[in-house]
């Protein structure tokens, strides 16, 4: 694996989750790998288990770490080819990308959808830029449309906590006060479309996700019948992508309690607003896998950077 932008990027996920599983059982026997490289971890937007998480996946490798937040420590940057430079844009991808690949040997970036144009933040011009002119491997640590460490974390928990041989997953939309990206929904799709599953999305009217991602995925409107006898139940908000990055209504009955879950067990990529999202009486029951899906964004994140440490 040359770099990681996407769930896709990964050729075999069976594979990837058992190797990742077997990492977990000894995070350090490959931590010569990594000796005397450096990974950069650059945030265009806030983060607490991607940071951590990818942070300590490295040190695991071996590997040095340098973050940078370019929010409050960087220069912005400029996306666009043959622009006149005379505005608030300071720097251009081109250089930053090109320095950056001389400071270390892999760079991980974080730049959320601004949900305020579809196009703009389909072009992804933040990870494809540096993807475009870096000169070392990139990894997705979450971009505008895509989550792939979560949705390879997600896997890894559904395997570790399945026992049946086809599990039903549901994914379901939550109410959520703002508007929020696709990215988690997008990765997670992606990832169950290579699972070996019976899947399920679930989501009022005008909360499609895009349809080239859902496009043969079974989608049922009423909530407590695509939960019925589900083994894993994915929880998660996502703004409207017709009306796009708009917040369509707040409808509490798409709440998950404890009576719809059933005999299901819930995930949720974190953080999560109590008795918004899910009620509390799920979170704090052992039904609860919020925890353990957190706990193998590091394993992961792993499994992704000892891919690229080994193709350098």
């Amino acid at each position: 694996m040359k770099q990681y932008l996407s769930i896709k990027d990964i050729s075999n996920l069976q594979i990837a989750i058992d190797e990742a599983i077997e990492l977990k059982k000894n995070p350090y026997q490959f931590e010569q790998l990594g000796r005397q490289k450096t990974i950069c971890l650059l945030f265009f937007n806030n983060s607490l288990r991607t940071r951590l998480s990818t942070q300590k996946a490295a040190m695991n490798l071996g590997m040095r770490v340098m973050v940078m937040n370019f929010g409050d420590e960087g220069w912005q940057l400029e996306f666009e080819d043959g622009i006149i430079m005379d505005q608030h844009k300071a720097e251009h991808i081109k250089e930053a990308a090109q320095v950056v690949s001389q400071y270390c040997d892999i760079v991980a970036v974080r730049a959320f959808a601004e949900l305020k144009d579809k196009q703009e933040d389909e072009a992804e011009k933040v990870l494809r830029g540096f993807a475009k002119y870096a000169t070392i491997p990139v990894v997705n640590m979450e971009s505008s449309t895509a989550h792939p460490l979560q949705a390879l974390a997600d896997a890894i928990t559904i395997e570790e906590h399945n026992t049946v041989e086809r599990p039903k997953v549901v994914l379901s939309w939550a109410p959520h006060p703002k508007a929020l990206p696709h990215a988690v929904a997008n990765s997670f799709v992606k990832m169950m479309r290579q699972h070996q599953a019976e899947f399920v999305i679930t989501h009022p009217p005008g909360y499609a996700l895009n349809p080239e991602i859902t496009n043969g995925c079974k989608i049922v409107h009423d909530q407590e019948k695509a939960l019925e006898n589900a083994n894993f139940v994915y929880v998660k908000n996502w703004s409207s992508y017709t009306d796009y990055g708009k917040v369509l209504q707040l409808d509490a009955s798409w709440t998950m309690t404890r009576a719809k879950l059933g005999i299901a067990q819930f995930m949720h990529c974190l953080p999560v607003r109590r008795n918004m999202v899910v009620e509390d009486a799920i979170l704090d029951s052992d039904k609860s896998l919020v925890t353990e899906q957190a706990n193998n964004r590091t394993f992961a994140a792993q499994w992704v950077l000892k891919q690229l440490l080994e193709s350098l």
